[in-house]
C-alpha cells in the first residue's frame, strides 16, 4: 500500500489518507481533476454530437460519464482527504460512481457490437454476462463497502471486502477482455474482406482502442493486486475516462463503416447491354457480365441481403396476349423467348421478336 501506513486494501477503504506527503496529495488530486476534465468534456460532446437523445449508446455514454465519473472522484476526494465527517456521503457517492462507470462503460462497447457482429444469439449471452456480473459482483462489494466504513464491528466486513475487491476487479476486467476480444475477432475479419483504404482506417482504429482497453485493465489489475489501493482507485477513475472517450470517437463512426460497405447499384443502374439477335431482352432478369451473389445466408452483418438491392431490367409488356412475360429463373445465363403455339416465328425472323424497351430501374 502507498504510503505506508494502509497495507492493504480494506485499510484504505476505511479511512483517508494520513501521510504528509505533499507530492502524493497533489497526485490524487490531479488524477481527479483529469477525470473530471475528461467527464465534463465528454458529456459536452454527447449532446452535441447527437441530434436525438435516447437509445443504449446515448444514454450509457451519458450515465457513465456524469453519474459515474464525476460522483466516483467526488467521494474519494471526500474520503481521503478528510473533508467531511459524514461517511456515508463519500462512501454512496463512491458507490452510485463506481456502479455507473464500471458497468455503464461495458454498455457503451456493448451498444455497438451489433454493428460488427451479426449473432443474436452471442449478443444476448453478451448482455446476459453484464447483467449478471453486474449483480453478483456490484451488490457484494457494495455491502461490504458499506459495512467496512459503518458497521460497529469492522473486522469481518474489512476482511470480506479485501478478498472481494480483487474478485470483482477481475471479473470486470474479464468482462471487458470478452467483449474487447469479439471486436477485435470481427473488426481482423472485416479488415480481410475490405481494401478500401478509409474503412480500413476506421477498423484499425477499432482494434488500436480495444487493445490499449485491455492494457489499460491489465495496468488497473497489476496496481490492485500490489495493494496500492488509493492510488488504484484514483487512476480508475483516469482510466475509464480515457475508455469512454476513445470508444466515443470510433464507436460512433461504426455506423458510416457498416452502411457505406454495401455493393451499391451505381454502377449498374445505367447500363444498358447489347444482346446477339437471337437473345429476347426482355426475358434477362440479371447483369449476364456479372456472377450473381450466392443465394445461401451472409452471415455477416456487411452483407445482409436486406442492405443489398440488385439492379434489374423491366419486363416488356406482351401487346399480343396482354400480359407481360415475367421471369422466375434466379440465373446468370440469358435465356431464349420460346414461342408459344399461336405464334410461329422463324429464329432468324427479326420482326417477329418484341422491341427491346430496357429501362434502369432498380427493384423497390
Amino acid at each position: 500500500m502507498i504510503a505506508g501506513e494502509h497495507p492493504s486494501p480494506g485499510d484504505g477503504i476505511t479511512g483517508g489518507y494520513t501521510g504528509n506527503d505533499v507530492g502524493f496529495k497533489l497526485a490524487i488530486a490531479t488524477l481527479a481533476a483529469v477525470t473530471w476534465y475528461n467527464a465534463i468534456e465528454l458529456i459536452i460532446l454527447v449532446f452535441v454530437t447527437f441530434r436525438q437523445y435516447h437509445g443504449l449508446y446515448f444514454w450509457s455514454l451519458f450515465i457513465s460519464s456524469s453519474v459515474g465519473l464525476v460522483p466516483y472522484q467526488v467521494g474519494f476526494l471526500l474520503k481521503f482527504f478528510n473533508l467531511t465527517d459524514q461517511t456515508w456521503l463519500s462512501v454512496t457517492f463512491i458507490t452510485i460512481g463506481w456502479w455507473a462507470m464500471v458497468t455503464g462503460q461495458s454498455l457503451v462497447l456493448f451498444s455497438r457490437l451489433h454493428l460488427v457482429l451479426a449473432h443474436p444469439r452471442i449478443l444476448r449471452h453478451v448482455l446476459a454476462m453484464i447483467v449478471v456480473n453486474a449483480i453478483l459482483l456490484h451488490i457484494p462489494t457494495t455491502v461490504l463497502t458499506y459495512g467496512s466504513n459503518l458497521a460497529s464491528s469492522r473486522v469481518a466486513y474489512i476482511n470480506g471486502y479485501n478478498v472481494m475487491e480483487k474478485i470483482q476487479m477481475t471479473g470486470f476486467c474479464l468482462q471487458e477482455f470478452i467483449i474487447s476480444g469479439l471486436y477485435i475477432w470481427e473488426t481482423s475479419r472485416m479488415l480481410r474482406l475490405d481494401p478500401d483504404r478509409g474503412k480500413r482506417k476506421i477498423m484499425y482504429q477499432l482494434v488500436a482502442i480495444n487493445l490499449i482497453s485491455i492494457l489499460m485493465d491489465v495496468g488497473l489489475l497489476v496496481i490492485e493486486y500490489k495493494d496500492m489501493y488509493i492510488m488504484e482507485t484514483m487512476i480508475k477513475g483516469v482510466v475509464y475516462s480515457i475508455k469512454l472517450k476513445l470508444e466515443f470517437a470510433v464507436l460512433g463512426k461504426l455506423v458510416y463503416l457498416v452502411h457505406s460497405h454495401v455493393w451499391k447499384t451505381e454502377s449498374v443502374n445505367c447500363y444498358t447491354p447489347e444482346f446477339p439477335d437471337f437473345v429476347d431482352a426482355t426475358r434477362v432478369t440479371s447483369d449476364p457480365t456479372h456472377a450473381l451473389p450466392a443465394t445461401r445466408r451472409r452471415e455477416h452483418p456487411w452483407m445482409d441481403t436486406d442492405d443489398v438491392s440488385i439492379a434489374m431490367f423491366e419486363h416488356s409488356r406482351d401487346r399480343e396476349t396482354g400480359h407481360s412475360d415475367v421471369s422466375h429463373a434466379w440465373s446468370g445465363e440469358t435465356q431464349t423467348h420460346h414461342p408459344s403455339p399461336d405464334r410461329e416465328p422463324s429464329p432468324v425472323d427479326l420482326t417477329a421478336l418484341h422491341p427491346q424497351k430496357s429501362s434502369c430501374e432498380s427493384p423497390g
